[in-house]
């Protein structure tokens, strides 16, 4: 399968590094484009990919497109890609195209190309620029469960991928779309604190990333409820009770639950 990129910064990068690391395309079957020419030689020098002189030519080329644009481009990239699509002797799309946009519905991109294409809305994550990426899935009616399969093995080639429903993909931006940066939040007040009682800042990130790395292997890999392995640190009278009832009084669960709902309001509008 020829897989095509039109956007490649952070995101795009990440995926398609994950792809290329997979064996499930190589760097002939693999084509991108920018807007900016740094990205266009990152595309060259980094992926070792074909770099596009036009979105169209990723179309042109590519059996699966990813549109992997900020949200506000979209329209434009469409109204610029739509004609260029290939149809099939019933007028059908072809081609597999892949959104990564928040809030933007599978109706909207079908309206958007106005013709009937088949469809992947997609949530990635940050950390799939290190191979463990969350991402979620939904397509359209003209999307077969064999094209399914296809894509999510592609998706999970940088982390894992679940298909969802399209109402829960509002939920999934908070979940997991955004929910890195608010770990880095977590991280990055466990080192301060870490550093305030004298530890080195450098290390503090390192104590402190790897804690909230091996607990999110112990609630993944044991199959336990996050209560439970809570409860299995919390000594009677001890230290970490301590920390966890300040968290309490503090409102954390509170604050993270209502962070998370106006994430949700907010991709809900877009």
């Amino acid at each position: 399968m020829k897989i095509g990129f039109i956007g490649c910064g952070n995101m795009g990068m990440a995926m398609a590094k994950g792809i290329l690391g997979s064996g499930i395309a190589g760097t002939q079957e693999m084509i991108a484009s920018a807007k900016s020419e740094a990205t266009m030689e990152k595309i060259k020098n980094e992926l070792q990919i074909r770099a596009a002189a036009s979105n169209r030519e990723v179309v042109e080329f590519a059996d699966l497109v990813f549109l992997a644009v900020k949200p506000q481009y979209y329209a434009q990239v469409i109204a610029e890609i739509k004609d260029a699509a290939n149809m099939d002797h019933d007028g059908k799309s072809a081609q597999i195209f892949v959104s990564i946009a928040p809030g933007k519905k599978l109706a909207w991109f079908e309206q958007q190309f106005g013709a009937p294409i088949k469809l992947v809305r997609t949530m990635p994550n940050t950390p799939a620029m290190v191979g463990e990426g969350m991402t979620a899935y939904c397509a359209n009616s003209r999307v077969s469960e064999e094209e399914k399969e296809q894509t999510a093995r592609i998706l999970g080639s940088f982390g894992r991928a679940e298909e969802v429903s399209e109402p829960l993909m509002d939920v999934v931006t908070s979940v997991s779309g955004s929910s890195p940066a608010y770990v880095f939040v977590l991280i990055e007040a466990m080192a301060d604190a870490a550093v305030a009682d004298g530890m080195p800042r450098a290390q503090a990130y390192t104590f402190a990333s790897q804690a909230v790395l091996g607990s999110a292997k112990m609630v993944l890999q044991t199959g336990l409820h996050p209560g439970v392995l809570k409860d299995m640190v919390c000594s009677p009278g001890g230290t970490t009770i301590e920390a966890v009832r300040v968290l309490e009084e503090k409102g954390m669960r509170s604050s993270v639950i209502e962070a998370m709902k106006a994430c949700v309001k907010k991709a809900e509008q877009m």
